[in-house]
């Protein structure tokens, strides 16, 4: 299937009254520029911030967004359709993901749904044909209605001891409402890739599906600046084997998607706006399998704010700011194929995830050894400034 990407299916719906920043590799600079995306084009404003994260330490990233001037790059619509890889001009500009030097985190198992996946991952050993018969099970074992419960809580803590003592406690039960949150590590900063590019599968996973997110953007204050999306994928024949084995099902070449671009806050667009918002998640595959879903943030367990402020604060910093995926909604179960199996990625399926205040972030999902390797780090981005005189 071929990608077409377009500025109508890729923007916010209020587009007119967002503050959208971008990043755009351009050629003859051989190297990224910090770009806005207006109206009238898109436009080069790294003379103001060199950097995505230098954008985010500001007082008010929307207001400097808006009021920097800059080379117009061109169309949004000419850089979307140089951006897959597959149809690529090297020698003309495309998108990027809009984050740099920001650590990319994620917090895991904060949707009721999604925590009881990972407790069958765990008990199926990463067997995708024992979860069916082991899905009805674990829910009887939990009982009630987990999304009302908050973790932490004296309620929580009293179904915690109780299951403790029954034998069917679990490490993603702990994290799930427990008074700790699971943060961890997805990617390594510059590493994301963008809307329109490929997604990494490692190529021995044989089940594993995407995870639609909400991503918040996070100055080095520890200041909430914004949001994107972002596709956690997920490999759960991995860590359903051992949770130690987080690392290799979470961090693998491309395997960490980001984008469209970042929405700064301001008096349209708030920390309350994403708590409200509805994420979308399509899949179309090579087959003719489709599978869409929507989710609401409204379902989260823990506040956004509560994880931004395990994530960064006294105990751990992050100076070039932070991005954090706030957790999946999305558990896909339905059988692709044989039955039993569940849902699987087939190589060549285009994911789409997507929010109306956000727009829509779309991958394809390939192997990761077979995604363009990453090879432009922090000292050749360093470098790349400096020769520019940017730094």
């Amino acid at each position: 299937m071929t990608l077409v990407l377009t500025a109508a299916k890729t923007l916010p719906t209020d587009f007119g009254d967002a503050a959208l920043a971008g990043r755009v590799w351009r050629p003859e600079l051989a190297g990224p520029s910090v770009v806005a995306v207006r109206a009238d084009g898109v436009y080069d404003i790294t003379a103001i911030a060199s950097t995505m994260s230098a954008l985010c330490e500001v007082s008010d990233p929307a207001a400097s967004l808006r009021a920097a001037t800059g080379e117009r790059i061109g169309t949004l619509d000419s850089l979307l359709a140089n951006t897959p890889e597959d149809t690529r001009n090297p020698s003309k500009p495309w998108l990027l993901a809009p984050i740099d030097l920001a650590a990319v985190k994620a917090a895991g198992v904060t949707f009721a749904r999604s925590m009881l996946e990972r407790v069958i991952e765990e008990q199926a050993k990463g067997a995708p044909e024992k979860a069916a018969g082991l899905r009805a099970a674990v829910e009887a074992q939990l009982g009630g209605d987990l999304r009302r419960l908050k973790p932490g809580s004296k309620e929580a803590l009293a179904l915690k001891a109780a299951l403790i003592k029954a034998g069917a406690w679990s490490q993603y039960l702990e994290v799930g409402i427990g008074e700790d949150a699971e943060i961890f590590t997805k990617a390594q900063p510059l590493s994301a890739v963008g809307h329109g590019m490929k997604a990494g599968l490692h190529p021995r996973s044989t089940w594993n599906n995407p995870e639609p997110e909400v991503v918040l953007v996070v100055a080095g204050t520890g200041k909430i600046v914004g949001a994107t999306l972002g596709n956690d994928v997920n490999l759960r024949d991995f860590e359903g084997r051992s949770a130690l084995l987080l690392s290799k099902a979470k961090d693998n070449n491309a395997s960490a998607s980001l984008g469209p671009f970042v929405r700064f806050f301001d008096r349209r667009f708030t920390l309350d706006t994403v708590r409200a918002m509805d994420v979308a998640l399509d899949v179309t595959g090579p087959d003719g399998f489709v599978l869409r879903g929507v989710s609401s943030m409204r379902e989260i367990a823990r506040d956004p704010a509560d994880l931004v402020a395990e994530l960064i604060g006294k105990t751990h910093q992050y100076p070039d700011g932070a991005v954090l995926y706030l957790g999946t909604m999305f558990a896909p179960t339905e059988d692709r194929g044989e039955k039993g199996q569940g849902f699987t990625h087939k190589l060549g399926d285009i994911v789409t995830i997507s929010a109306p205040a956000l727009g829509a972030l779309t991958n394809v999902m390939a192997h990761a050894d077979q995604c363009p390797p990453w090879t432009f780090g922090a000292a050749a981005l360093m470098r790349n400034l400096a020769g520019r005189k940017l730094l």
